[in-house]
C-alpha cells in the first residue's frame, strides 16, 4: 500500500492538547480538517483557537464524513471508544484511523480493522501546550508510527506532512517506548518542579526563569553525553 496522495477530509475526535495541533499541522500540508469532535466547554475553545473554521461534530457525523480519523484521546478512554464504534457500525472500509497513544499500538484498533479500516499508531514524542507553539515544535520533534507493514508509509508520510521525523517503533515495542516517553516526562517535570520549589520558598522571585537556562543547557548537555560518538 502506497502513501496517500492528494488531500485527506480528516475528523479529529479529542479536542485536547494534541488533537487541535495535528489537526492545524496536517491543514498546513494542504488537507482538509472537516470537524473536531468534543465535549468539554474549554477544549472547545481550544478547537476553535486552533482550527477556526471547522466545525464541531458529533462523532458518528464526524466519522462517516472523514477518510482519515484521528482518535486523539486519552489512553484510557481509546479501547472502548473503538470497540463502541465497531458494534455502532460506525467505521467504514478503506477509512484510515489513527490514534495518538504512546502505550498501544495498532491492535487497539482491531475492532475498526474488522470493519475494514486501516490502522496507524503515531504517538508524538513532544510534551503540547494546545496552542500554534506546538507547531514549531514539531519541527524538532520524532513521532513513533506503529502499523502493519504495507500501512507503515502512509503513517510515515503523515508524520513528514507534520513537520515531524518518523520513527518505526514494532507492535511488540510499544509498551517499552511509552515507558521510555513516561520516564523522560515525569522525571524532568518533578525535577524542574522540586528546584523551582527550593528557590521559591528562599524568597527567589520568578524562581522558574531563574533556573530555564540551567535546566536547558543541563538537559542539552546529558543529550549530548547520550549521543554516539561521531563517525
Amino acid at each position: 500500500m502506497s502513501a496517500p496522495s492528494g488531500r485527506l477530509g480528516i475528523g479529529i475526535i479529542g479536542a485536547g492538547r494534541v488533537g487541535p495541533v495535528l489537526g492545524a499541522a496536517l491543514a498546513g500540508a494542504g488537507h482538509a480538517i472537516v470537524g473536531i469532535a468534543t465535549v468539554a466547554e474549554q477544549n472547545r475553545d481550544r478547537a476553535r483557537a486552533m482550527l477556526p473554521e471547522v466545525p464541531i461534530l458529533e462523532i458518528p457525523d464526524l466519522v462517516e464524513r472523514s477518510e482519515l480519523v484521528i482518535l486523539a484521546i486519552p489512553d484510557d478512554e481509546l479501547e472502548a471508544l473503538v470497540a463502541g464504534l465497531a458494534a455502532a457500525g460506525v467505521w467504514q472500509p478503506g477509512q484510515l484511523v489513527m490514534h495518538t497513544a504512546a502505550r498501544f499500538g495498532y491492535s487497539v484498533l482491531v475492532p475498526a480493522l474488522a470493519a475494514g479500516a486501516i490502522p496507524l499508531a503515531v504517538h508524538p514524542a513532544m510534551s503540547f501546550t494546545g496552542t500554534s507553539m506546538d507547531l514549531v515544535r514539531l519541527r524538532d520533534a520524532y513521532c513513533a508510527v506503529t502499523a502493519p507493514t504495507p500501512v507503515l508509509p502512509i503513517g510515515q508520510a503523515l508524520v513528514v506532512e507534520m513537520g515531524a521525523e518518523p520513527l518505526v517503533i514494532d507492535e511488540a515495542d510499544r509498551a517499552a517506548y511509552a515507558e521510555a516517553v513516561s520516564i523522560a516526562t515525569s522525571f524532568s517535570s518533578a525535577i524542574v518542579g522540586q528546584a523551582v520549589g527550593v528557590l521559591a520558598d528562599l524568597g527567589v522571585d520568578d524562581a522558574a526563569r531563574v533556573l530555564g537556562p540551567l535546566i536547558r543547557s543541563s538537559v542539552e548537555n546529558a543529550l549530548a553525553a547520550a549521543l554516539p560518538p561521531a563517525g
